[in-house]
This record gives C-alpha cells, structure tokens and sequence, in this order.
C-alpha cells in the first residue's frame, strides 16, 4: 500500500529531529522547546524544588570545527560565571551551569510563552501601549544589569521571553548572557559579538562599550516592534553595516498610523550614530519612556487601567519607599494589593481587628477619634502599620475611624503579601516602618512640649 504525503513527513521529521532525551543530569524532561545551530532547550523538571526549568544544551557533536568549538566554551563559561547573581524580575534567572566535558548545560528559569521575534511580523504587531511599557521594563531591567558591571551586547526579539497571559503578552524577561561584557573581570572576553541587525555602530566598529550599546539595540527592537521590520535591512551583510553606520531609520510615524511623534523621537535619539547623542543612561531612556505613558501620548489599547510602568514610577515619588531599589519597588508593583477609595469610603473602623495595611498612593485620608477628626494623611504616608505590627491579638485592633477624604488609591498589604517578598524588601519594609514611628514620635513630641509650633 502506499504511503500518504503526511506519513513521509512525519517520517522525514522524526528522522531530522533527535529523540528526547530521558533526562539531562538530575532533571526529567518534558519536552524540546526549541534548538538553535550549536544547542537545543528543553523542559523539565526540578523536583528538588518543585519547579519547571528550562535547560539549555551545548551539543559540541555539532560543532564543525575547533574554532566554533572555542567560541562556544567561552559563551558557555561567561554564562555560567552568572548563576545566581542576577536577580530582577525582569531577567531570566540562571539557577544552575553543569559543565559536561560531552554536553554541558544551563539551568534556567521557565517562562511560559514565546520570544519578542512572533511580535515582529506585520500581522502580529503588539499595541504602541504594549511596546512602550516593554521597551520600559527592559531599559530598567538593562539598567540593573549595567549596575552588576555588565553590557548585554546581544538585546534583540529572540533574547526577550514574552511572558503570555490570558492571550497577551503580560511581561518580559532578559535571557542569553552568553555574549555578556563583563566589565569587572580580567578574563580575556571575545569581542565584536551580537546580532548585525540590532549591533550599534560602536560594536561593529570594535570601540569599547558602555550601557549605550544596548540602548541602541533594544531602541532597534521597539522600532521593528512598531514597524514590523528593522531599522535597517539590506540582502547583504556589507549593505547592511555600511546602513547602520551612515543612514538615518525611516521616521516611525510614517510607517504605522497611531505612532505618536514623542514616541518615534525617543526611538530615533537612542538609535544615534554617535553614542553622545543618545540618552546618557538607561534611567534618563526609562524616564522618557514612563513621561510618554504619564502624558497619556500613547494611544491606550485597554488592555489594563493602570500599567505596571505607572505604578512603579508612583512607588518611586512616595517617601515610604525612598529606601527601596529598583528590584524591590518591581516586586511591590506585581506582589501588592493596588486598591481604589470613592470619597467616605472606610478603611477602618474603631474597633476592627487589624489585619492590614496601607500605603496610600494617591489622594488623602482623615482619621477621626471619637467624632473628632485628629489627623489628615495624603500620599506616601502609611496607615494602619501599628496595629498590624502590634505585638498581641488584644492590640491588634483600631482606634480611630480612617475615612477617604479625597478618591485615593492605596497599595495594601497582609501577612500573606509579606510573606511572598524576599528577605531583602521585607527588610526594607521593616526600615520603613522605624522612620514612620520616629517621626510619629517627634511629631508627639513636639505637640506635647511645643504646641505653638505645630499650629
């Protein structure tokens, strides 16, 4: 009998593809999420710590030659020099480098989904909205990357895991150190690496690097994601370098409606020739990014009322977390409770057990004992922190009436919300909390010994 088209493929496909190993070290696999030319990634399991992981292979059997061989030890070995030592909410965690003398491997984290590279295609193009607020999360994440003495020399579409929820690309994740600058190490490290697309003309011209480097390249990766093609692109490697050092990318606003002239001038200054002209760090390329968003000059797709951008730009206005970094203002943003108030609305009320805080964001509150109102408290300051922290349950319940006196919003807090936070913010949290209570105290203390001052 002869065999149908689709049992020839199938055969031809299963005879291309290697069989899926059982397991890589101690970890059982699942399933091959993709391979490149000299390694494949896999699913599997990490029993130890009840987790899924992806592991990345090196399979040097593919490797034609002692040159490519050489290069992909030391890709290897920057990356693994890196387990452990990046942590941000925005970077794909490295949990573990075994180097097999046959095939040695990473241990990633897993994130669910795809890379930045199936949003570059013209009929799957994200919303401007969704594109500024990645463009911003990555310039922050960068930017904590460049504090670890490191350039990631390799930013573009297929480097950013899209984190996909309920249909849509929820969040962003940095992954491959492997071309990695390290700035503080005394190791021979390979140069003029990266991809040509999305390289600035200081990398092809082997100058030394600094944060502007990866500016042009994730300002080259906004553009491709708003335009659905590169800045540049030429059918020969020669054409295309010889664009990236002399010509000027098409203006945005011409090549997608909706784009927003600020939009296309933040994208066009961070693609300058002259690394001079573009922004003179990653937190001045943010803070445009964020004012976009703040100016409302980006049309909103409705995919959400408040951006993680905005939120995390209001945290770092508020006094109560002047003491928190980067990082844990991040896990704020994703980990707390962001509530909103209508005008008379209760927080509390004397006599409830306490069983949470506040910070307030936005607007203001009244506190009121006994009819009386005692206190005003607007944004930045914290509310019900002292029964939470009381040290008893017959203390743990409040004394005063906290009403909305104008619409707020509050990020909130409970037992189960700390308990989700690293050691590192509840910590911060905790130095937080001592400068309320001194300046509660002082605050006594001045109306108790000096009552005119404070009227």
């Amino acid at each position: 009998m002869a065999k149908s088209a689709s049992q020839v493929a199938s055969k031809r496909a299963a005879a291309v593809t290697p069989a899926l190993p059982e397991r890589i070290g101690r970890y059982p696999v699942r399933s091959r999420l993709g391979e490149g030319a000299t390694s494949e990634v896999f699913l599997a399991r990490d029993d130890f710590h009840d987790r899924l992981v992806a592991i990345k292979r090196v399979r040097r059997s593919s490797l034609v030659d002692s040159m490519e061989a050489h290069f992909s030890a030391r890709f290897f070995a920057a990356e693994a020099a890196l387990v452990g030592r990046l942590k941000h909410p925005n970077v794909v965690q490295l949990y573990d480098a075994v180097d097999d003398p046959h095939e040695p491997y990473l241990v990633l984290e897993y994130v669910p989904g795809s890379t930045l590279r199936e949003y570059c295609r013209p009929d799957t193009l994200l919303s401007l909205e969704q594109i500024v607020e990645l463009g911003f999360k990555c310039a922050m994440a960068l930017g904590y990357v460049y504090r670890q003495g490191l350039i990631h020399r390799d930013v573009k579409p297929a480097n950013l895991l899209a984190s996909v929820e309920g249909g849509g690309v929820r969040d962003v994740k940095i992954t491959d150190f492997g071309s990695a600058l390290n700035l503080h190490t005394q190791r021979t490290q390979v140069f003029r690496v990266g991809s040509l697309t999305y390289m600035s003309p200081e990398q092809l011209d082997g100058a030394d690097l600094d944060a502007r480097a990866d500016q042009y390249s994730l300002a080259a990766v906004m553009y491709h994601l708003i335009a659905g093609r590169p800045p540049f692109d030429a059918a020969h490697q020669a054409a295309l370098m010889h664009q990236i050092c002399n010509a000027e990318a098409a203006s945005l606003v011409g090549l997608r409606d909706g784009v927003p002239r600020g939009l296309d001038a933040i994208v066009q200054r961070a693609l300058s020739k002259a690394r001079g002209d573009r922004y003179a760090d990653w937190d001045a390329f943010a803070q445009a990014l964020s004012t976009l968003v703040a100016r409302r000059e980006v049309p909103r797709a409705g995919l959400r009322e408040v951006l993680d951008s905005e939120r995390f730009i209001l945290l770092r206005s508020l006094d109560f977390f002047s003491g928190f970094g980067d990082v844990e203002l991040w896990e704020v943003v994703h980990r707390a409770l962001w509530q909103r108030h209508a005008f008379g609305a209760a927080l509390y009320r004397k006599g409830q057990p306490g069983g949470s805080f506040h910070i307030i964001a936005a607007g203001s509150v009244d506190v009121f004992r006994d009819g009386q109102r005692v206190a005003q408290l607007g944004a930045g300051t914290s509310v019900g922190e002292m029964v939470y922290l009381a040290p008893s349950p017959d203390l743990r319940v409040h004394g005063a009436d906290v009403v909305v006196a104008e619409s707020a919003t509050t990020v909130s807090f409970t037992p189960e919300t700390m308990e989700r936070f690293s050691a590192t913010t509840r910590h911060l949290f905790d130095a937080a909390f001592i400068r309320v209570l001194v300046r509660r105290l002082h605050a006594a203390h001045e109306a108790l010994h000096h009552p005119r001052r404070i009227l």
